[in-house]
């Protein structure tokens, strides 16, 4: 059978736009189907707006710490609408990027939502299109809970994209996407209340990490509350008003529910062509992406695996290499380090230390805590921690982390480290960077077990 083309993927975001560009290369006549702008999640409405604001609100720190290295930077005023309009800006450049990545490629853009009819065919508007293989890469959509007046509520979504800063906000949340949020707020100058249900903020990270946070959190003032939730939320002349599951009321101008994602499946048409999906609405795959179905994959957090845009891109990298390169791959789903634009930021790289005690006969486990030399003049009080997983049995590395000034950045090298499986012997045989936070990794040699 002739096909109108050898791929049809649904979807632009970075999973679907890697995956046309790399099958493309091989010779594949592909098309991409997108309904809204090419970037998807990540640099439409995600990682890359977020930090940008997260950049934004971290000058009300560096303010006050240049006047302890003898700074005088006078009054300074913040001003939402044109941060906002900054950044929409440069996520238009970024769509544009995108489009000519793809033009260059030779992909073929069809604007409208597609449609899954088939195993071989998909529809967008009014036209039916026909594909030998047909790859999904929606994405994930937030979810919002079924509480009496959440209409009044928004997502991260609309949070970039407020006409004015609120001057109070409740995030409703535990996750990455709500500690970031809180921050942002908060060092924009709003007064930030921060509810989660559990005992605990960023449940799956570190427990050192996790009290780490929420220290520091509180002592930059955002109201933090833990085992707490929202049962009701009404609409009043001056705001909202909000109950909470301790029967007690709060006042808010604005509340931001940041307390899942789910795989955007809704309305697809997937069950048509039979793709199965799990009991989360996630697409099945196989370890090369492939659904039950032959003629249909899916890569990205469609798939509910990793929700990482660079674990998307390796996705779609190694369904083109698999599918239209003749080399069969399955992407690696272990030792992904992984940063959260916190404030301090933490970054992190291979199991927990709780995952550690499950999975290793025994472990040693070193930390450091200390204060970054820049707050030394600063006059911050915020203080860093870092800390290396052992498998005594082998010596090797198998958790790092760290929260603290620049850990983002810091994490990227020592996931290298991790990735590469070295010993703890070889980090204490590295020269440290001195003097440096990075330098902590190479200098740690008290242990407990």
């Amino acid at each position: 059978m002739e096909y109108d083309y050898d791929l049809f993927v649904i979807g632009a975001g970075s999973g679907g736009v890697r995956a046309s560009r790399i099958a493309s290369q091989f010779g594949a006549r592909v098309a991409v189907a997108e309904e809204y702008r090419v970037g998807g999640t990540c640099v439409i409405r995600g990682c890359v707006p977020k930090k940008l604001l997260v950049y934004a609100s971290h000058f009300s720190e560096d303010f006050e710490t240049a006047r302890g290295y003898g700074w005088d930077v006078g009054e300074s005023k913040f001003d939402w609408k044109t941060l906002i309009a900054r950044k929409d800006t440069e996520i238009d450049r970024l769509n544009g990027l995108y489009i000519q990545t793809l033009d260059g490629a030779g992909v073929e853009i069809i604007n409208g939502r597609a449609t899954v009819e088939g195993p071989h065919s998909v529809r967008v508007g009014d036209k039916v299109y026909t594909a030998k293989t047909i790859l999904i890469a929606v994405g994930g959509w937030p979810t919002m809970p079924d509480v009496p007046g959440i209409e009044h509520a928004i997502s991260s979504n609309e949070a970039l994209h407020l006409e004015d800063l609120p001057d109070h906000v409740v995030v409703v949340g535990g996750g990455y996407i709500a500690v970031e949020f809180a921050g942002i707020f908060n060092g924009m100058g709003a007064k930030v209340t921060q509810l989660y249900r559990g005992e605990q903020i960023l449940r799956g990270f570190d427990d050192e990490i996790r009290n780490h946070l929420a220290d520091e959190m509180r002592k930059k003032d955002i109201d933090l509350r833990t085992e707490l939730n929202i049962t009701a939320i009404e609409k009043t002349d001056d705001g909202l008003s909000l109950t909470l599951t301790d029967g007690t009321t709060m006042k808010a101008d604005a509340v931001m529910y940041a307390t899942g994602r789910k795989p955007k499946v809704d309305g697809l048409g997937l069950e048509t062509a039979g793709v199965e999906l799990n009991k989360n609405g996630a697409v099945k795959v196989d370890a090369y992406g492939k659904t039950n179905v032959d003629s249909i994959y899916a890569v990205g957090d469609v798939t509910d695996r990793v929700q990482l845009t660079p674990v998307a891109i390796k996705e779609g990298h190694a369904f083109a290499l698999t599918v239209f390169g003749d080399t069969p791959t399955s992407p690696e789903h272990d030792a992904i380090p992984t940063a959260v634009f916190s404030q301090p930021p933490i970054g992190t790289v291979g199991v927990s230390e709780e995952q550690a005690r499950e999975k290793y006969d025994e472990i040693e486990v070193f930390t450091s805590d200390f204060r970054p030399m820049k707050h030394t003049l600063g006059g911050s009080d915020e203080r860093a921690f870092t800390k290396l997983i052992v498998d005594k049995a082998t010596d090797k590395v198998v958790g790092a982390h760290m929260i603290g000034l620049d850990a983002s950045e810091i994490i990227q090298g020592i996931g290298i480290a991790v990735k590469a499986e070295l010993t703890k012997k070889q980090f204490d045989q590295t020269v440290a960077v001195h003097p440096s936070s990075a330098e902590e990794f190479v200098l740690m040699r008290n242990s407990r077990s």
